[in-house]
């Protein structure tokens, strides 16, 4: 895959390849991932302050990879970002190619993968895509907008909704009474309600 001039690719760990950031680099394309916990360097500078560590970052380092990894990236320098995630009460270590953002930002472009992956698990886990129906840019974009306004209106019902519902058994109680003609909001506010049964006229008996 290739990627336009000065783009940023954020990806998990699990997609470090010293060779295929080197290909990045090498077109002018920056990335923005976590480093593997084995990887090997040698640190030559490291910037400390308290103004950064007041942004949770730790230390921000201009590093040069060792070994097999140096070849493969051609011996070029990275940037190395230890930030502490208040939140989460753990420490992460990020990865990049780009010397000029604020150690803040590369952290937050990171975590903004965590709200994407977010969505994706939405995507497969409560509206059961687990693949897309077409594949060029157009169908996948097409398939991801539906996808979002799908999950908009299902937390717009959650939101408004008198009842405490969670949102996989409303999306799953919706999935299965799709063709269920009743009101909406009757209905989300009180699922369990026990209604005046059909009308009967007009129905034939079967046997």
């Amino acid at each position: 895959i290739s990627f336009p001039k000065g783009c940023v690719v954020v990806v998990d760990r699990g997609y470090v390849d010293y060779a295929w950031m080197n290909v990045l680099d090498s077109n002018q394309s920056f990335f923005v991932t976590r480093s593997k916990s084995n990887m090997k360097y040698t640190v030559v500078r490291t910037f400390q302050s308290e103004a950064l560590q007041d942004n949770g970052v730790l230390e921000d380092q201009i590093i040069e990879l060792d070994g097999d990894a140096k070849k493969h990236y051609q011996g070029k320098k990275m940037r190395i970002v230890r930030f502490w995630d208040s939140i989460n009460k753990a420490e992460y270590e990020f990865l990049t190619n780009n010397f000029t953002w604020k150690a803040s930002t590369v952290a937050a472009l990171y975590k903004e993968r965590w709200e994407i992956e977010t969505f994706f698990k939405h995507l497969k886990q409560r509206l059961k895509v687990t693949s897309f129906v077409g594949t060029s840019e157009n169908a996948v974009y097409i398939q991801i907008w539906t996808a979002l306004i799908g999950i908009l209106l299902f937390k717009y019902i959650q939101k408004k909704a008198k009842y405490d519902w969670n949102l996989s058994n409303l999306v799953n109680f919706i999935r299965l009474n799709i063709f269920v003609k009743i009101d909406l909001w009757k209905w989300a506010n009180d699922p369990f309600f026990s209604g005046k049964p059909p009308d009967k006229i007009g129905q034939f008996k079967l046997f």
